[in-house]
């Protein structure tokens, strides 16, 4: 059975920084690409950031330059570094991941995490 884990949510204020990890289970995140998504109050569900299997990275323009995605293979876990944080960035934050780079660079993956509540306040 394949399970994604995220962790590291929780309340900021506007500036600070928090880490999201994911873990996921039944797979390894090496033969993976995985990304980082989030859908806040009201808001459609957006692509954040993504890796693919061969580390290449991309993200959303209103995070980049604030936040870093990686991958530690030998920890099997994924994370999402956020600085500067805004109110704006308010919201879950949801991992994902797939086997196929061409289905992440369509957003389509196949295997989806429960979600980490990011708040920041101003």
């Amino acid at each position: 059975q394949v399970l994604l884990v995220e962790s590291g949510g929780g309340s900021v204020q506007a500036g600070g920084s928090l880490r999201l990890s994911c873990t996921p289970s039944g797979f390894s995140s090496s033969r993976n690409c995985m990304g980082w998504f989030r859908q806040g109050p009201g808001k459609e569900r957006e692509a954040v950031a993504q890796i693919d299997k061969g580390g290449g990275t991309s993200y959303t323009h209103s995070v980049q330059g604030r936040f870093t995605i990686s991958k530690d293979n030998a920890k099997n876990t994924l994370y999402l570094q956020m600085n500067s944080l805004k109110p704006e960035d308010t919201a879950m934050y949801y991992c994902a991941a797939d086997g196929w780079d061409h289905r992440c660079a369509r957003n389509e993956y196949n295997y989806w995490g429960q979600g980490t509540q990011v708040t920041v306040s101003s």
